[in-house]
């Protein structure tokens, strides 16, 4: 059973603003990129579609609080960890650590924190309304809510 992730990557021209800065909204894309990712290393998905219809995890909630900016270049490593998790939800807490540049961990620091709360939905076949489900039985038997204090004490 996994109760976090971390994944690292740098940081693109594309995804930053006019003055070299990530863009605020891509932290967003960042925390459900590392989900997604999170997911793929259990073997699992966040989605499937077939004749019956289909199941995806539907977005709840999600914040995050930016500390120091990440720029064009640096490698960010994002921790995963599994805050919660019900029959039907998992809700995700992510640090973002710039590694800079050379991605190095010589200095190091927080540069945000988010949280998602993610929410099984299925859609029947036919129908136009999605409804919460039961998480698949392979991701409750491989997902599993962390210890507290897996993350460092947010600041």
């Amino acid at each position: 059973m996994a109760c976090e992730f971390k994944i690292r990557r740098r940081v693109e021209f594309a995804e930053t603003d006019m003055a070299g800065i990530l863009h605020f909204s891509n932290f967003f894309r960042f925390m459900e990129e590392a989900e997604h990712a999170f997911f793929r290393s259990l073997d699992l998905r966040v989605h499937a579609a077939g004749g019956a219809g289909m199941w995806g995890m539907a977005r709840a909630h999600a914040e995050c609080r930016y500390r120091r900016p990440l720029h064009y270049e640096d490698v960010v490593e994002l921790h995963v960890v599994v805050r919660e998790m019900t029959d039907k939800l998992i809700i995700y807490d992510v640090v973002f650590t710039n590694r800079g540049r050379d991605d190095v961990d010589d200095g190091a620091h927080e540069s945000a924190r988010g949280s998602m709360t993610a929410i099984c939905v299925a859609k029947p076949a036919g129908s136009d309304r999605m409804r919460a489900r039961l998480l698949p039985p392979e991701v409750a038997e491989r997902v599993e809510a962390a210890a507290p204090g897996v993350l460092p004490a947010d600041s």
